[in-house]
């Protein structure tokens, strides 16, 4: 492993971090931490953490030994000094005197004694940098080390490895007691550069920042020296593969949690396929090994205790290949509760149980899918998942890979200390939904997101206008993908890349448009149909496409179509325009009647005078002069007196999509224009 470490960037984040207050103790923290935070092999998403013992005013303004350490959660790739919360070292340091400390006593011990009662939660591994006397200290679960270690002689294999550079701590669960076991260590053997905590990471120290990333840098290279990297023979892989695009929805529909008055709350699923992923799925021991556990033990509680693993589908279709999967998903399910109910059983206190469903899939020889609340959750779980692999691959290599016990991983994983890391998870009303939006480019398309994201939804935008899109994209917090909406076949391709990143489709917004004029009878039949091509049969290939992933999902689904006041009250000059959008909002009444057996719902906004892509200002002056007004008093000529804004129809299109017994409507957002009224 490569040694990162630069002095003159060190020097610089001295100074950097200097002219904000920051001490030179807390500017080279930051600077390591980065460093280790920065590559997957060593730390993932808030797993690892990081401390210094430093000097720090109190309220009196006196000097107090604090401990700098980094927050619960926190990354250490993108860590600042805020994630360091401060701590008071004394108390920390004399409940070493204590036989045993409960949790909630020792969380109550970390919070009585931060600096600033807004901080951060410290680490659940506080008091183990506390008693460690050393100034600067590491830890990560890095993956060579975890290779030697899950082993059933991993203790032998270390010593051969590391010999007296480190000394060893047997699997304790995180808290007091391993804080307690790892000081009475390492004051047996004070002369150690770290720390090896089996089955679990490394620990590595020094008086400087630079030395104990050293250390960590050395130690762990080690490890990787062990390692031979000899190939596992895997047998021959299908080439009968169903398509991803097609697999994914099946799989997402059937991994959904049961909400109120029969509604599911799905999660975003995303795909992941390598050389390394497939020959791990085809392996003659992969049955084996995907039981064995996780890697490192806070895996548990994003992970679960075990991937699903399934056949992907062969000769006889995606059909047969639905129904095996979702008997692979049922045997999932019981194999999970009776671990609960196994280990509950063995618990003081009762343990209310989680879902049982999995959170990553490995479908043989194609890849695995992942699952989280947003998007990037997901990624998360899936590169825990990848590490999980190449581990395992690893520790195989070296001998046998062994977990922790079963009943260890169940105690992780309902350690109500584990689970608080996600209590910022609650989910909201969209949570879990991926919403397509056309058009995405333009004033009423960012709306949309915008206000679909702040419902706690998965966006993806929609436009040929490929940088602004991407700055949208941007701006909103969503995933952008450049496509024209006339094209069936590259409509076909892009929503075959959404499943691949999302696992599928829960709401469509069909809101791409261009404003076409001419009187009718003069205008050419050219432009007649391009108006059409982008005005109603874009909507029909959006639609099209959608519905049949709805149906593969089977829980349901959401159209919903821009439509205008030129479908149903035509103007001047305006035929061109509004022919197709008169077709389209029948478009959406058929969609309706047709797909409401499959609960997929299908619904219409019917908005006038917007600021946007179509709605021009030159458009704005001309109407506004033709009607002796001004271009202001023209947009807000309606009966409340006020313009209609892209945030009010992409509310419209929201409230729209979370009301669960509205289908076929068509919902004005005009400002009240009786003479455009429905009829």
């Amino acid at each position: 492993m490569e040694n990162l470490w630069i002095q003159s960037k060190a020097d610089q984040f001295v100074e950097d971090y200097g002219k904000q207050g920051e001490s030179g103790d807390i500017a080279l923290r930051v600077y390591s931490s980065r460093l280790l935070g920065g590559v997957p092999e060593l730390v993932l998403h808030g797993g690892g953490n990081v401390s210094v013992k430093t000097l720090e005013p109190n309220l009196l303004g006196d000097l107090e030994e604090v401990l700098r350490i980094k927050g619960s959660g926190w990354d250490m790739e993108s860590i600042e000094p805020d994630g360091l919360p401060s701590v008071k070292l004394k108390p920390l340091r004399d409940s070493a005197k204590l036989q045993s400390l409960a949790d909630i006593d020792m969380v109550n011990l970390h919070r009585t004694s931060l600096m600033n009662s807004g901080a951060p939660d410290p680490s659940v591994e506080t008091l183990l940098h506390a008693f460690l006397p050393h100034k600067y200290v590491d830890h990560t679960h890095a993956n060579a080390v975890l290779a030697l270690t899950d082993q059933p002689d991993g203790a032998e294999i270390c010593k051969e490895v590391f010999g007296d550079r480190v000394a060893l701590v047997p699997y304790v669960m995180p808290g007091f007691q391993l804080a307690k076991s790892a000081s009475q260590i390492f004051q047996e053997n004070t002369d150690c550069e770290g720390l090896i905590l089996l089955k679990h990471g490394i620990f590595t120290f020094g008086e400087t920042a630079e030395v104990s990333y050293r250390r960590m840098i050395d130690l762990v290279t080690l490890a990787e020296s062990r390692i031979p990297h000899v190939t596992v023979a895997n047998r021959e892989v299908s080439s009968e593969l169903g398509v991803i695009s097609d697999v994914a929805p099946i799989i997402r529909g059937k991994c959904v949690l049961s909400g109120v008055a029969g509604d599911v709350l799905p999660f975003i699923s995303t795909f992941r396929t390598s050389e390394a992923i497939r020959s791990y799925s085809m392996a003659e021991e992969v049955a084996r090994w995907v039981m064995s556990g996780p890697v490192t033990p806070d895996h548990v509680i994003r992970t679960k205790p075990w991937p699903l693993l399934v056949e992907a589908p062969g000769v006889d279709g995606l059909s047969a290949w639905k129904d095996d999967f979702g008997k692979d998903l049922t045997a999932y399910q019981k194999l999970y509760e009776g671990y609960f109910n196994r280990n509950n059983g063995k618990q003081e206190s009762k343990r209310t149980p989680l879902d049982s469903l999995p959170r990553v899939i490995l479908v043989k020889g194609l890849g695995l899918f992942a699952f989280g609340k947003d998007l990037k959750a997901a990624n998360i779980v899936a590169d825990l998942a990848e590490t999980n692999i190449a581990v395992v691959r690893h520790a195989e290599e070296i001998g046998k890979f062994q977990s922790i016990r079963e009943a260890d991983i169940f105690d992780i994983e309902y350690w109500p200390l584990e689970q608080a890391k996600l209590s910022g998870s609650r989910r909201a009303s969209l949570s879990g939904r991926v919403v397509v939006v056309t058009g995405g480019a333009g004033a009423i398309g960012k709306a949309t997101a915008n206000a679909f994201k702040a419902e706690g939804a998965e966006v993806v935008l929609l436009d040929m206008s490929e940088a602004r899109l991407k700055q949208v994209a941007r701006d909103v917090g969503g995933h952008s993908i450049c496509c024209d909406v006339t094209d069936r076949e590259e409509v076909n391709s892009t929503f075959r890349k959404i499943c691949e990143l999302c696992g599928g489709i829960d709401i469509v917004v069909s809101n791409a448009g261009v404003a076409s004029q001419g009187r009718i009878g003069e205008v050419s039949d050219e432009a007649l149909r391009s108006s059409f091509d982008v005005n109603f049969f874009a909507h029909q290939n959006i639609a099209s496409v959608s519905v049949k992933i709805m149906e593969a999902q089977g829980i349901g689904g959401v159209l919903l179509f821009n439509v205008s006041k030129q479908a149903v009250n035509p103007g001047p000059d305006f035929g061109p325009y509004g022919l197709p959008k008169s077709a389209t909002m029948f478009l959406s009444r058929q969609y309706a009647v047709d797909y409401g057996r499959d609960g997929i719902r299908s619904n219409a906004v019917n908005a006038d005078r917007v600021r946007s892509g179509i709605m021009t200002a030159e458009m704005i002056s001309s109407r506004a002069q033709s009607r002796g007004l001004e271009p202001d008093q023209y947009m807000s000529s309606n009966l409340l007196g006020k313009e209609v804004e892209a945030e009010n129809v992409a509310k419209a299109f929201v409230d729209l999509a979370l009301s669960p017994r509205t289908t076929g409507a068509v919902l004005t957002v005009d400002g009240g224009n009786i003479a455009a009224a429905l009829r």
